[in-house]
C-alpha cells in the first residue's frame, strides 16, 4: 500500500476495542487503530499516523453501528482530545476499566484479590474541577479559540462549551474568547489554568507579554461579570498574582464534610480532578485502613494532605511524606487550619529512598500510598523496615499498581485482600483504582 493511498479514506470492519476506545481493524495484514470505533461496526476512517506494526486512524463515518453505540453529548466529541469514550455507556466504560485492572493484576503481577470492590462512581458530566485550556488567536476563523487540543492534531478545538468541565467554567468558553479577543496581547496568551473550589472558581491567565492597563481592567470586569477569580501568570508559579477580586481573598479550598475538614489549595496546585469522587475515595480509603485510636499511620505521596488529615481524625499519629516542598508546606498549613496536632509532614524524594531514613525505620501500623503514574517501586522494595499490618494503595496506573503488587505479594509476605476501580475520569481511558494489602 502506497503512502498516498494510506492518506485516503478507507472502509473496514472493526474487531476488538482497546481500553482507550480505539477499535482495531485488520487491513491487508496490518492493524489499524480507529479512535471511537466499536466492535462489530463497519466504518470509514483516515490513517493519521503510520508505525511499523500498526497505524492510527481518525473515524470519519460509522456505516454500520454497534448496538452498544450511544449519541455523544458533546458537539465536538471525536475531534476534541479531552474525552475518548462518550460514544459508550458509562456503565460499559466502567466495565472496561474493571477488566483492564483485572488483566493487569493477573498478567503483570500474577495477583488475584480475595474480593473485588464495587466501583466508586459519581457524576459523569461537569465533574472536572481542574483543567488546562489552550488559547489560540486564529485569524482564519476570525476569533480566539479556547478549549482542549484536538485529538489528531496540535490545534485548539473550535468549541463553545464543555460537558465535562465543572460549572461555571463549562459555559465560559465563548465569553473567554470574546474578552481575550479584545486584549492587546490576544496573540500572547497561550493558556488558562482552571480551578473550581468549593468557595470560588479561579482562572489563571498565562501571559507572555505584559498586559496593558486596559487589558487588566477588561479582565477584572470579566471576573466581576462572571463571578470568577482572575489571576495573571507572567512567569513561573511564583509570579501568579490575583487581579480580581481586589484585596486578600479567601484561600481556595475543598471540603471533606465527613471529617469536618477544609483543605486549602493554590489555583495551579494539584487536587483530585473530580470533587465528588474524591470525597467518596477518601471515605473508602480511610475505611479500608481500619484505623484504631492508637494507630501510627504513614501516608506517602501525601500532597496537600488529602488522606493525611482525614486519617489524623481517627488515628493516634500520622506522618505525611512528599517530594515537593511546596506541597508539604501547604499540607502543614492545612493541618494547622483544621486543628490537627497529631499530623506532621516532611520532604523526601520517595523514588530515591535507601531504607536508612529515620522515619522509614520506625514502626507504622498502617501505610497509605498514592503515587504518580510511575508507581511506588522504591517504597515497596523498602517495606521491610516499617512492616505495616495493612497497606491501602491508591493508583492512577493499573500497570504500575500490578508491578508493585507483585513485589508485595510474592516477595514481602502480603496478600491482596481487595481491589476495585475508581471512576475519577468518566469518558476517558484513565483507570484509577484502589487496592488493600494485608500481612
Amino acid at each position: 500500500m502506497t503512502r498516498r493511498r494510506r492518506r485516503e479514506p478507507e472502509t473496514a470492519g472493526i474487531g476488538p476495542v482497546t481500553h482507550d476506545g480505539r477499535g482495531i481493524a485488520d487491513v491487508e495484514g496490518k492493524k489499524v487503530f480507529v479512535a471511537g470505533a466499536l466492535t462489530g461496526e463497519t466504518v470509514r476512517f483516515l490513517r493519521r499516523k503510520s508505525r511499523r506494526r500498526f497505524d492510527e486512524a481518525e473515524l470519519l463515518e460509522v456505516i454500520i453501528p454497534s448496538p452498544d453505540r450511544i449519541e455523544p453529548r458533546c458537539a465536538v466529541f471525536g475531534r476534541c482530545g479531552g474525552c475518548a469514550l462518550q460514544h459508550t455507556d458509562p456503565d460499559r466504560q466502567r466495565a472496561t476499566k474493571q477488566q483492564v485492572l483485572e488483566d493487569n493484576l493477573q498478567r503483570i503481577g500474577n495477583v488475584e484479590p480475595r474480593e473485588w470492590l464495587e466501583p466508586l462512581t459519581g457524576p459523569v458530566w461537569h465533574y472536572r474541577r481542574r483543567a488546562r485550556l489552550a488559547v489560540k488567536d486564529v485569524h482564519a476563523k476570525g476569533r480566539v479559540l479556547v478549549g482542549f487540543r484536538e485529538r489528531h492534531a496540535p490545534y485548539v478545538t473550535d468549541m463553545h462549551r464543555c460537558e465535562v468541565l465543572a460549572e461555571p467554567v463549562a459555559a465560559l468558553l465563548d465569553p473567554l474568547s470574546d474578552v481575550i479577543a479584545a486584549l492587546s496581547i490576544r496573540a500572547r496568551l497561550p493558556q488558562i489554568e482552571v480551578a473550581v473550589a468549593d468557595n470560588a472558581a479561579a482562572l489563571v491567565f498565562r501571559v507572555l507579554d505584559p498586559p496593558s492597563a486596559a487589558d487588566v481592567e477588561a479582565l477584572r470586569e470579566f471576573g466581576d461579570a462572571q463571578r470568577v477569580r482572575v489571576y495573571l501568570q507572567p512567569g513561573g508559579p511564583d509570579s501568579i498574582e490575583c487581579i480580581h477580586p481586589a484585596g486578600n481573598a479567601e484561600t481556595l479550598y475543598y471540603s471533606l464534610p465527613e471529617f469536618g475538614l477544609k483543605i486549602a489549595f493554590e489555583p495551579t496546585g494539584f487536587v483530585q480532578v473530580n470533587a465528588e469522587i474524591n470525597r467518596r475515595m477518601v471515605h473508602r480509603a480511610i475505611a479500608l485502613l481500619d484505623l484504631r485510636p492508637d494507630d501510627r499511620v504513614l501516608d506517602l505521596y501525601c500532597g496537600i494532605g488529602n488522606f493525611t488529615l482525614p486519617a489524623a481524625r481517627l488515628a493516634g499519629e500520622v506522618l505525611g511524606v512528599e517530594g515537593d516542598a511546596g506541597l508539604v508546606a501547604a499540607a502543614a498549613r492545612n493541618a494547622e487550619r483544621n486543628g490537627l496536632g497529631n499530623a506532621s509532614f516532611r520532604v523526601a524524594d520517595l523514588d530515591a529512598i535507601d531504607g536508612s531514613e529515620s522515619w522509614l525505620r520506625q514502626r507504622w501500623d498502617r501505610l497509605l500510598l498514592d503515587p504518580a503514574r510511575s508507581g511506588a517501586a522504591r517504597v515497596v522494595e523498602r517495606i521491610d523496615a516499617p512492616r505495616p499490618e495493612r497497606i491501602v494503595y491508591v493508583s492512577c496506573h493499573p500497570g504500575t499498581l500490578a508491578r508493585d503488587a507483585a513485589v508485595l505479594v510474592h516477595d514481602k509476605g502480603y496478600r491482596c485482600d481487595s481491589a476495585g476501580i475508581i471512576d475519577m475520569f468518566p469518558h476517558t481511558a484513565h483507570v484509577e483504582s484502589i487496592a488493600v494489602f494485608k500481612k
